[in-house]
């Protein structure tokens, strides 16, 4: 009889992201794995908090990837900042993105990012939001202006990114450095161990 980990040792594991920074993240575990875009519409609901939003995102991500897959482990991911109680995505365009980066620049903001994971022969699942604190340093209207010539801010939830050059503007960081990257791996490591892959 084979034990459970060779008895899954050809599950597949997608990621159901395009993210260039999740797949690098997810590559630190060492395991081969696809990258699959997921089809999925984010539709933002007012009525609906921003954790509770990362967290249905990122499993309609994976739903999305997991239909058809019959030995797979699927994971999405989603990522919003929250300030004030406002939900902040990727910027619409560089005037909005100055105006993000205006709103944050100085003051603590939360980062959520949900993660959903989908075993689609153990027809398990489990979803995990994180919550990051993050204090940006004060800009100012010319730190804010290069800083968007740089195109950085144009697809990052929040207008910044964490790993590239917005990591400069950060003056403090409480929490999971991965998740507010993107993709909080421990959940991830926690699941995949569960079902006898990692």
């Amino acid at each position: 009889m084979q034990s459970p980990q060779k008895s899954r040792s050809r599950t597949k594991i997608i990621l159901a992201s395009t993210s260039p920074r999740r797949k690098e993240i997810f590559s630190r575990l060492g395991l081969p794995f696809e990258i699959v875009a997921p089809d999925y519409e984010e539709i933002s609901d007012k009525m609906r908090t921003a954790e509770e939003e990362v967290l249905l995102f990122a499993k309609g991500k994976a739903l999305s990837v997991s239909k058809g897959r019959d030995n797979a482990v699927i994971i999405g991911s989603d990522t919003m900042i929250e300030c004030d109680g406002e939900k902040i995505g990727k910027p619409k365009n560089t005037e909005d993105a100055n105006t993000i980066l205006k709103k944050l620049q100085g003051r603590k903001h939360v980062i959520w990012t949900g993660v959903f994971m989908i075993d689609t022969a153990g027809q398990a699942e489990q979803g995990v939001v994180e919550k990051v604190e993050v204090t940006l340093y004060p800009m100012t209207d010319m730190d804010i202006k290069h800083y968007i010539q740089t195109g950085e801010p144009l697809d990052k939830a929040g207008a910044y990114a964490i790993q590239g050059i917005g990591g400069k503007f950060i003056q403090n960081l409480t929490g999971d450095r991965l998740a507010a990257i993107g993709l909080p791996l421990v959940p991830v490591q926690s699941f995949l161990k569960s079902r006898h892959i990692l």
